[in-house]
């Protein structure tokens, strides 16, 4: 009996051995292969511009939340930068080639890669503007989707980026910047939806991808500077970011506003920023600044054009595995300040409140370069109510993207 009790178990242990091994044997497998597609010239031309247009097109259904955001907070937002913003890249790219600052090509080479690249921006966003005819969120005219002017400072961004990215990585991130400042100013000046812009950001990365390529097929060797990749990816680097944070509130109770009042929430919309600076591959501290509106509901019925907004800023811990040299999982764990500022519901005023609030939050980081990468997350928020005079907390879960610079 003891010996047949010892050969099942050297059995099991030999069959879980074997599983494990084969585990192991899979996961290098699927690890080569997703190495292997990174590193593939088509992944270099479409790992940021086609998540842009892919989102752009999926989050068009929420576009009246987000510009209910920005009607919220910048009612009157007219400026005219965005109209210079979108060339800005180009300009500093012909300065910089102007003073005889090496780039990546000649100057032939470099204006025809230019010239194909707005050819095909121009083509795909005319086209898609007259084929779809979505109307301005200020009902200007019916040219809304793409964004023209978020296309052309994506476009001018990659620009700069290729012919000057490989100086210092603070070039990208610097060109990036101003073409996302033109994005989002877009959105402030009520010129267009947050699907319009993100749908335009892909387009110009995409057409200065695709116009570069095929200057490359045309001019091979001819007029161009080859510069050595220093981009080494290591999976214990240290995970610290600053992120762009969009996403989507899910209110999980219902709570009394007083005692007329029982309010249900729908869905809202978040954006703002968030960063952490790690001490090692697990550990870091951090902090995350939004704003946010939720749809009410009361006595079962949407009050249309309710809505009830929410600032918050807060700060704590950030830790981070990495299962690999690109994919990491992350937490948090949060507290901090939220302000609720003075609201109008139907015959009803609830003065403005601060109170504590606390967070945490899960997250899968895809690091598609070394300076840049896509985060996907799903956070829990825990606040005080609107109402002074209620004690119940809002449980709230925001879901949603981020992209995200690496430091």
């Amino acid at each position: 009996m003891k010996r047949l009790s010892i050969l099942v178990l050297s059995c099991f242990l030999c069959s879980s051995l074997s599983a494990q091994i084969d585990t192991l044997h899979l996961w290098q497998r699927d690890k080569k292969f997703i190495d292997r597609m990174v590193s593939s010239q088509a992944f270099h031309m479409t790992y940021i511009g086609v998540p842009l247009v892919v989102g752009g097109l999926l989050i068009k259904s929420e576009d009246d939340h987000f510009h209910s955001l920005r009607n919220d907070y910048l009612p009157q937002f007219n400026h005219h930068a965005d109209d210079y913003l979108q060339y800005f890249p180009a300009a500093v790219m012909l300065g910089m080639k102007a003073g005889g600052v090496e780039g990546r090509s000649s100057w032939g080479r470099m204006l025809a890669s230019d010239a194909f690249s707005t050819l095909l921006m121009g083509s795909v966003v005319y086209s898609l503007k007259q084929v779809t005819h979505v109307m301005r969120p200020d009902g200007s005219n019916d040219h809304s989707f793409p964004s023209g002017h978020t296309a052309t400072a994506f476009m001018t961004a990659t620009m700069l980026t290729k012919e000057y990215g490989h100086k210092s990585p603070w070039i990208g991130i610097g060109a990036y910047s101003v073409a996302t400042a033109t994005g989002l100013m877009r959105i402030a000046n009520d010129k267009h939806w947050l699907s319009d812009v993100l749908t335009g950001a892909g387009i110009g990365i995409l057409s200065t991808e695709m116009g570069y390529y095929l200057a490359d097929l045309i001019f091979k060797e001819n007029g161009i500077n080859r510069f050595a990749n220093n981009e080494i990816f290591g999976r214990w680097d240290k995970p610290s970011f600053f992120s762009l944070y969009i996403g989507m509130n899910i209110p999980l109770n219902s709570y009394n506003l007083d005692e007329q009042h029982e309010l249900n929430t729908s869905t809202g919309s978040t954006a703002g920023v968030e960063g952490a600076w790690f001490f090692n591959p697990y550990v870091g501290i951090g902090g995350r600044f939004t704003a946010s509106n939720t749809a009410v509901i009361m006595h079962s019925k949407k009050m249309e054009g309710n809505t009830f907004d929410a600032l918050s800023f807060c700060a704590g811990g950030y830790f981070s595995y990495p299962l690999s040299s690109r994919f990491q999982v992350g937490s948090k764990l949060v507290g901090g300040y939220v302000h609720y500022p003075d609201w109008q519901l139907s015959d009803t005023s609830v003065r403005h409140r601060e109170g504590l609030c606390i967070g945490s939050g899960i997250s899968l980081t895809f690091r598609a370069t070394s300076h840049y990468g896509m985060k996907l997350f799903l956070d829990y928020n825990l606040m005080p109510s609107q109402s002074l005079g209620c004690k119940e907390w809002m449980n709230t879960l925001t879901a949603g993207s981020a992209f995200m610079v690496s430091f």
